[in-house]
């Protein structure tokens, strides 16, 4: 297969034009992978690879042929997001996501999505701590116009005042909805700032609210002449294609575009947390509600599929022993969760409780506590190892169920990991995780004096709001 694919790379960069572009139009090929589970069916000639390619200019190509269905996804993947950032222009990551979707050089406001719908395709975007995507779903036969489009606002978007100034409203707009006025999004927010004081993960994705209206063209100007360039960037195509089409159409489209100096990276790690931070705020809620923030493994740690596992014990579904416990049982809460942050530097284990109207959260946290500190002592049980495991594999692989599905996880763990299929090496992860070591993982990140603790109460409740 490798063989076939780069004789074929040979004869596309054969058919290169032979002008001032050809240095940035050749492609390199990297090697494939497969994409499937780990073991004797990796080996078997009719699994499908994933091709890695790049460009001249530094764009990659993930590529996975995969005709199961007619159609085509084309995710692009920049390596910014809002840890990319400095201190007064947060947010600067989460506008673009907005702006991208206005006005090029040769697309009129608004042409980008209408030209997209016309052609019975959906397009969304997203951005986070650690990067951003942009995502085109389409027929098969319409993968010219992704690509014209996508290469299009790579290096024509206008940035103007005006189109500037109608997006950070937009943005101001989302912040109030989602943060100042939405008890749960204020208390994550608040979460995040208290537990890292100097990793940018400190900040939320879509900004502090006086940087996000002090924005300038300018600040965009250099913003996407630095990040949005073909060598911060992934393409991910997975669908009813040709290898052979996918790489003259993308080289054609992108060839033109050059490379930027992208900076080196400026991160500050965090610091050892050697006490518990603890905040109360008063929101209009109807009960008392609890956000925890232990010190957690990057996504890249041994330990994350650990705790992950160990966290479907404790939290997953209705068999999970906080429910159990919290839910059914004793009938203190009416919303629980816990989530491993899959960051590509470590994070935070997060735990969310909403206890019953007139249920105090101490009440909530003596039995919380009790299951955490159950959880450091003794070992879970087989029946519900096995359950957590069986659980964390069926989400996974719902999540490789369609094209799309499996395009944005090839993204996300190449951005994250530089491995587009560690998906598959989770699984294992999954599969191997023992008693042993999922005690093991709560003795080392169950401690409270590593914990960040945001309690919401309702505003009629006597007590003193403390931001600080």
């Amino acid at each position: 297969m490798s063989a076939k694919i780069a004789a074929l790379t040979a004869r596309i960069n054969a058919e290169q034009p032979d002008d001032e572009h050809a240095g940035n139009g050749r492609w390199t090929y990297e090697g494939s992978v497969p994409f499937a589970d780990l073991g004797a069916a990796a080996l078997d000639a009719k699994v499908p690879h994933v091709h890695r390619f790049r460009l001249g200019n530094g764009l990659r190509l993930l590529l996975l042929v995969d005709k199961s269905a007619p159609v085509v996804s084309y995710f692009t993947w920049f390596r910014v997001g809002s840890r990319h950032e400095k201190p007064g222009k947060t947010g600067l990551a989460h506008l673009f996501e907005h702006l991208m979707f206005n006005e090029t050089d040769n697309l009129e406001a608004g042409e980008f999505d209408r030209k997209l719908e016309e052609n019975g395709a959906e397009s969304n975007a997203a951005t986070w701590l650690d990067w951003t995507y942009y995502y085109e779903s389409l027929p098969k036969d319409r993968l010219s116009l992704a690509v014209r489009l996508e290469s299009e606002r790579m290096a024509h978007l206008v940035l103007r005042e005006p189109q500037v100034v109608s997006e950070k409203e937009v943005v101001a707009n989302e912040r109030r909805m989602r943060v100042d006025d939405d008890v749960e999004g204020a208390a994550n927010e608040m979460l995040y700032k208290m537990a890292f004081t100097k990793h940018p993960y400190h900040w939320p994705t879509i900004g502090w609210m006086q940087d996000i209206e002090n924005f300038t063209p300018a600040d965009c100007t250099t913003f996407y002449k630095t990040y949005y360039a073909p060598n911060n960037a992934t393409i991910v195509v997975v669908g009813d294609v040709r290898e052979a089409e996918v790489l003259q159409k993308i080289r054609d489209g992108y060839r033109t575009i050059s490379s930027s100096v992208l900076p080196d990276e400026d991160t500050f790690p965090e610091p050892p947390q050697l006490e518990t931070c603890e905040l109360t705020l008063k929101k209009p809620t109807a009960s008392e509600k609890m956000l925890i923030g232990y010190r957690g493994p990057a996504l890249g740690d041994a330990d994350h599929a650990t705790l992950s596992v160990l966290n479907e014990v404790l939290f997953g579904g209705r068999a999970a022993r906080m429910y159990r416990e919290l839910v059914v049982d004793k009938e203190l809460c009416t919303d629980l969760r816990g989530w491993v942050s899959t960051f590509r530097d470590p994070g935070l284990y997060e735990i969310y409780f909403t206890a019953r109207p007139g249920v105090a959260i101490g009440d909530v946290m003596k039995v919380a506590d009790g299951e955490l500190a159950k959880a450091r002592e003794s070992l879970v049980t087989d029946e519900e190892l096995a359950r957590a495991k069986a659980r964390l594999e069926l989400g996974l692989l719902q999540s490789l169920e369609t094209i799309g599905g499996k395009a944005e996880q090839l993204g996300f763990y190449d951005t994250v990991l530089g491995d587009p299929t560690a998906a598959f090496r989770r699984l294992e992860a999954y599969r191997r995780a023992t008693a042993g070591e999922l005690r093991t993982a709560a003795r080392r990140y169950f401690n409270d004096q590593t914990r960040t603790m945001i309690r919401v109460v309702p505003e009629s409740t006597p007590t003193e709001e403390n931001a600080e």
